[in-house]
């Protein structure tokens, strides 16, 4: 005790303190000296001392080494809960010019039995906690934050680089949780003060190596982009939301935050252009008729029936299901869609129906290679049921859309009749989606030129599950056929 109180010559100037390391040796030093908190000036930088020597003289610039100097035992140690320690280590993160100051405070009170220090309740020990908090709370949006962008391989190791601001001095301690999470692939984490490297087995420190973000090469941040903006939904934005659970200073150096301010005003002009529509909307005037197909959108038409992309049905179909027969027939059977074994033969009628249509030809006295034959819609429309592809009735837009190719086949085969099978191929033929195929069955019709003969769809003879009525249905069918071709014959 005589020696500590007769060494009034430590500290003869500022203290010098780059890291908690150095502060606690120089705090154990001080404590056993007595020296009150008021009679230090720390100081955090190497700089700083440079600059005392030149305004206070070598002396004050010097005092740290006079404590290193002094006996081995000149830092004993001191006795203190281990959380106590712990919670100033993580407080020494905390960047505030006064931090080594404060801590000793806080040490020295404790020293001296004020146990207060660490309550809430004391203004010291409400700040030491806040400090703490604020230390844990940047150590974990570090964790969530930080984006490694990969290297090109080329370009050896590190494989991964990381830029990140980080407010508080948690570069250390961050480093510590991506070692055990990376294992040994190689990585750097670059800030503003300093740099970490890890080779795979050796954790390094170094000095600030990087500029910012732009000095790190990512050949798949173009692709993230790309999925970045796919995914991006304009109907749930919410800017406000957004900046308050990640906020400007971490977002800014990821690589989409250079696309999300155009994301966010494409998005607010879209809504106010929705919202313009539904106003002028509202507004009453002069109702102009406009027929469905002129009220169609002019697209670019397909150049052959596998390119065609007019409806959805192309993207569950095998292929696209043109007709067949020759191109100059007299009659022309125009059925509704492919079926499951159409689609994958790529044939019309080769299935069931086709095989009842086959023989309602025979029975009509009809041969099959002198008729030409295809469907209302030419992609197989269907929906599972365990194991098996069912019929699937298409909708009106589809067979609108598919109306295009009917059309084609008219004008290059040119029959003089058109036999329509079942009533989504009338609707077509004679295109008014309205029509009923009763009052059709047995009148043939003038449509365009041409003669129209409508009759069930071989299909419906197979599903009526009552033998008399599926008898009558195949002589419907055949009836029309006979029709047809003795209106083509004349």
């Amino acid at each position: 005790m005589s020696e500590t109180a007769s060494a009034p010559d430590w500290p003869a100037g500022p203290v010098l303190a780059r890291d908690f390391a150095e502060w606690r040796e120089a705090a154990r030093r001080l404590i056993v000296r007595r020296v009150p908190p008021e009679s230090i000036q720390w100081m955090q930088h190497a700089g700083d001392a440079d600059l005392l020597s030149n305004v206070f003289g070598d002396a004050a610039a010097a005092a740290n080494d006079a404590g290193a100097e002094s006996a081995p035992h000149a830092a004993p140690a001191l006795r203190m809960p281990r959380a106590l320690m712990d919670m100033l280590a993580c407080a020494a993160c905390f960047r505030a010019a006064d931090r080594w100051a404060f801590l000793y405070r806080v040490l020295w009170r404790w020293q001296r039995g004020e146990q207060e220090v660490l309550s809430m309740a004391d203004d010291d020990g409400a700040r030491l906690q806040a400090m703490e908090k604020a230390v844990r709370r940047e150590e974990h949006d570090m964790h969530a934050y930080l984006r490694f962008r990969e290297r090109p391989a080329e370009k050896g190791a590190p494989r991964f680089v990381a830029w990140f601001e980080p407010a508080h001095d948690v570069l250390p301690q961050v480093a510590q949780h991506f070692v055990r999470r990376m294992g040994r692939i190689s990585w750097m984490i670059a800030t503003p003060d300093a740099t970490v490297l890890w080779d795979g087995a050796q954790l390094h420190h170094a000095a600030a190596l990087l500029r910012g973000p732009a000095d790190i090469e990512d050949e798949g941040e173009a692709l993230w982009l790309t999925y970045y903006r796919s995914i991006f939904n304009p109907a749930r934005l919410n800017a406000d939301l957004m900046h308050s659970h990640i906020t400007t200073r971490f977002w800014k150096h990821l690589p989409e935050a250079a696309v999300v301010p155009e994301m966010v005003t494409q998005a607010a002009a879209g809504a106010r252009s929705t919202g313009q529509s539904k106003a002028v909307g509202r507004r009453s005037g002069t109702t102009i008729p406009v027929s469905a197909e002129k009220a169609q959108p002019e697209r670019e038409q397909p150049r052959t029936l596998d390119e065609c992309r007019r409806c959805e049905l192309w993207q569950n179909a095998t292929q696209a299901v043109g007709g067949q027969g020759p191109r100059h027939a007299k009659i022309m059977l125009v059925g509704e869609q492919p079926g499951d074994q159409e689609d994958l033969a790529g044939k019309p009628f080769v299935g069931p129906a086709g095989e009842l249509l086959e023989r309602a030809m025979e029975l009509a006295g009809i041969d099959r290679r002198k008729i030409y034959i295809t469907n209302a819609v030419k992609h197989f429309k269907w929906e599972l049921r365990g194991k098996r592809r069912l019929h699937k009735t298409p909708a009106q837009r589809e067979v609108l859309a598919c109306h295009y190719w009917l059309e084609e086949e008219l004008a290059q085969v040119g029959p003089a009749v058109v036999v329509a099978l079942g009533s989504t191929a009338l609707k077509s033929v004679l295109q008014d989606g309205s029509v009923n195929l009763k009052d059709y069955m047995g009148e043939p019709v003038q449509h365009e030129g041409r003669w129209v003969v409508a009759t069930y769809h071989p299909a419906y003879a197979l599903r009526v599950p009552d033998a008399q009525a599926r008898e009558d249905a195949l002589a419907a069918i055949v009836a029309a056929l006979r029709i047809a071709w003795r209106l083509a014959s004349a």
